[in-house]
């Protein structure tokens, strides 16, 4: 492909590259536009696919566009493109090896209430989940296992954190994700609460657990310190996953993943 046939793609204007910069590194920025930055190839191009109207706009490099599938560029064509020098895009790449290719994506919009007038509901309440990585891993257990969303304490990471974004691989866009004071928010909606306990004092072992209640929220907590005395005692059940007594714990996500598969499997009461 000739440079000639770039014409049509606008240059990243200076303006433009301080906003990613701002977008990637920011809360504040992100939540005045609501949107976000999102990285990866294969997220954008399935975004790129369905020609969802969530893209705002997307930044390429020559490269990516030299290497890219004939379907992928006729795909951008009907999308606001800038084209990017390789060492500026370096500069805005949060990613550590950049793939030539980022997107400015709106931020879902999500009905609570729709979602609690399910007949039935599963979803999980993260407590003060601060790293970027287990909130991301287990927004994808979630949207794997079929849960209808996730809700997060206020003190937990941002969602649209490009780390978060990247560990998402795309399905941020495809669960409900919503943001409460405490668990006791979740109360008022007739959710019960399954609450983590991982000291085991006051609580079952998983496997003992054989139905759940037809609206069900599993609350895990934080990574080092788990639920507060006030979910716990909120919680109608705590439970905790038998392990080797030569492991000392299970990080948060891999446990809300053992958690979210078997409750998703019990019957409803």
């Amino acid at each position: 492909m000739t440079t000639a046939d770039y014409s049509s793609f606008a240059e990243l204007t200076a303006a433009q590259s301080s906003r990613i910069k701002r977008l990637l590194k920011e809360k504040q920025a992100r939540d005045a536009d609501q949107v976000f930055v999102m990285e990866g190839a294969k997220p954008i191009r399935e975004l790129l696919r369905v020609k969802s109207p969530a893209i705002e706009a997307v930044v390429v490099t020559q490269p990516y566009l030299d290497t890219c599938e004939p379907a992928v560029r006729r795909s951008l064509e009907a999308q606001r493109v800038y084209l990017c020098r390789n060492t500026l895009f370096e500069k805005l790449s949060d990613a550590t090896t950049s793939q030539g290719i980022l997107a400015v994506i709106k931020k879902p919009s999500w009905e609570q209430a729709g979602i609690f007038k399910r007949p039935q509901m599963l979803g999980i309440y993260g407590e003060c989940l601060q790293d970027p990585t287990n909130v991301g891993t287990i927004i994808r257990t979630a949207a794997a296992f079929g849960l209808d969303g996730l809700w997060l304490s206020a003190d937990s990471a941002d969602v649209f954190n490009p780390k978060i974004v990247r560990a998402t691989a795309g399905t941020l866009l495809k669960l409900p994700v919503f943001i409460v004071k405490d668990a006791g928010n979740l109360a008022r909606f007739q959710c019960t609460l399954l609450a983590a306990d991982s000291s085991g004092k006051h609580a079952r072992r998983l496997d003992e657990i054989t139905s759940i209640p037809t609206k069900t929220i599993i609350a895990v907590g934080n990574e080092s310190r788990g639920l507060s005395s006030d979910t716990l005692r909120a919680a109608a059940i705590r439970f905790h996953i038998p392990i080797s007594q030569d492991a000392e714990s299970l990080n948060v996500a891999a446990s809300t993943a053992i958690a979210a598969f078997y409750f998703s499997r019990l019957p409803r009461e």
